[in-house]
């Protein structure tokens, strides 16, 4: 059997790739943001969003009519490169889908007295907290990650610590626009066009192209009153948890969970003007440690503290490390030397790092490591937790309360818990699994095999950013398709133009990185 060829670059990005993300993703991950921040600052001073908005929107309208005019049977598909999902993996499908152009990545118009923003597709939240948060405004719910896009928090799922309040990102639309397959445009709300409306969020592209969204905006305050209270033993965490959650009054719940029976709750809100100055901790500036490296101060002390953060600090406190990933691309990232000369360039783009992924690095994490939210009923938290615990001892744990809300006629792809008395539950918690799990002789793919049946039996939900295993009708038994069915052939052209949510997220739909080209 001959041995396969040594590989230098795979050599380096195997075993070197802390190194190699230092010297090379960063530099050009710095520059690209920086394009990006000038950008977005010039085009919403100018003012010119409005007018180009229209011009897009002709744009698109004109493009899939010419398709729907050819006869064409290609699929459609953004021409937006793979490489910038947020998803582990590239889109096989747009490889050879006719791709429409879709470049929409700007802030419209704020309407203070409505309470609304309205914004292209590809505006992200780090745009958007830039705008808002200055003004003494923000979003209901904001998902920490500045690269997420409007769009894509809306056709997959978006949540945030203020979500067991509002709920998930969904449940802060006033109004999407969409252009359909036969080149229509729709405005949608809770009164116009409402069957489109509530079955939007999780169809992932399948039912039109968004073109705009309106999004609810509430006032805030610059600073964020933080309480970390550190948790010993599964039934208080559980326990204590739960109650906070279910607490309104709250404006903000997050769990870190380090151990099984080791953990810190975060409770907040927008702080008052008169708070005490001496407890602000601005964990945005780029040489303090990462944010759940000083959570886990207080677990260690066994201390409850008080911590007065920025707004904007807060509501991306889990960038810079990609909640604890960075560790695994760069191992030193935390280190002080590091901090200090480079933490400003944290961290590298997603896209840089699918870009450089080879088969080595692909098949070792999909083995070795994982990347999921599982969204379960609150009630079953405990339970969890435990196959958690027993399946793959992976810490920390992201664990994020929200709200899985009922819509007219049962629309949609998800629904509140109801347990076996038929009692309704409307909350859920978030369980984010991400890293190299410790259980011995740890398979990914069996484990992902295996949770997937856990959650699907106990009425839970996958986010679909992440990688799934699940065939077909398991994906129909974790999500509701009546409506949607029913919509797609009602809908003209729809099921000749896009295929239905699990042909874009399962099976062979994502593939290990290849080269795509747009259509002419």
């Amino acid at each position: 059997m001959s041995k396969k060829p040594f590989n230098l670059f795979e050599y380096i990005l195997t075993y070197h790739r802390g190194a190699f993300a230092t010297l090379v993703l960063i530099p050009i991950s710095v520059l690209y943001a920086t394009y990006l921040s000038l950008r977005h600052k010039l085009v919403f001073m100018l003012n010119t969003a409005p007018k180009e908005h229209e011009k897009r929107v002709a744009k698109i309208i004109q493009q899939v009519k010419t398709w729907a005019d050819s006869g064409s049977t290609q699929k459609l598909t953004t021409s937006r490169s793979g490489w910038f999902t947020m998803s582990e993996l590239v889109p096989a499908y747009k490889k050879t889908n006719y791709a429409i152009d879709l470049n929409m990545r700007d802030i419209i118009h704020i309407d203070y007295e409505k309470r609304t923003i309205k914004v292209e597709p590809l505006v992200d939240m780090g745009q958007i907290t830039a705008t808002l948060n200055a003004r003494g405004w923000t979003l209901q719910v904001v998902p920490e990650l500045d690269n997420l896009t409007v769009g894509g928090l809306i056709n997959g799922f978006g949540i945030e610590s203020s979500s067991h309040k509002y709920g998930l990102f969904q449940y802060t639309i006033e109004s999407i626009d969409i252009v359909t397959a036969d080149g229509s445009f729709k405005h949608c709300s809770a009164t116009e066009n409402e069957t489109l409306f509530y079955n939007i969020p999780w169809s992932h592209g399948t039912l039109g192209f968004l073109v705009c969204a309106e999004l609810r905006i509430i006032p805030c305050t610059p600073y964020v009153e933080i309480k970390y209270q550190p948790l010993f033993g599964l039934d208080t965490i559980v326990h204590q948890f739960e109650a906070a959650s279910r607490d309104i009054n709250n404006q903000f719940v997050e769990l870190l969970q380090y151990s099984k029976d080791e953990a810190v709750l975060m409770t907040g809100h927008f702080a008052a003007n008169n708070f005490d100055k001496s407890k602000i901790n601005r964990i945005g500036r780029f040489y303090t440690p990462w944010f759940y490296k000083q959570v886990q101060q207080y677990l260690l002390h066994k201390t409850i503290g008080v911590e007065y953060i920025p707004l904007r600090d807060y509501y991306h406190r889990h960038t810079r490390s990609l909640f604890w990933e960075m560790e695994e691309v760069i191992p030193f990232g935390n280190s002080p030397w590091f901090r200090y000369l480079l933490g400003w360039a944290l961290p590298p783009q997603l896209s840089l790092m699918k870009y450089f992924e080879t088969e080595t690095t692909r098949a070792l994490r999909e083995k070795h490591h994982i990347v999921q939210d599982m969204l379960m009923p609150i009630s079953l938290l405990h339970k969890s937790l435990m196959y958690f615990e027993e399946e793959y001892q992976v810490y920390p744990l992201w664990i994020c309360p929200m709200l899985v809300k009922s819509y007219p006629n049962d629309y949609g792809f998800i629904h509140p818990y109801k347990n076996e008395r038929g009692e309704l539950d409307e909350l859920y918690v978030d369980i984010g699994a991400y890293g190299s799990p410790k259980k011995k002789d740890f398979d990914g793919n069996t484990a992902l095999s295996k949770l997937e049946n856990f959650v699907i039996d106990h009425k839970g939900f996958q986010a679909l950013y992440a990688r799934t295993l699940m065939n077909k009708e398991q994906f129909r038994r974790m999500f509701t398709h009546q409506s949607y069915d029913a919509l797609r052939n009602e809908l003209p052209l729809c099921t000749r133009a896009f295929s239905e949510v699990y042909d874009k997220v399962g099976g062979t739909a994502r593939v290990a990185p290849v080269t795509y080209k747009k259509n002419k």
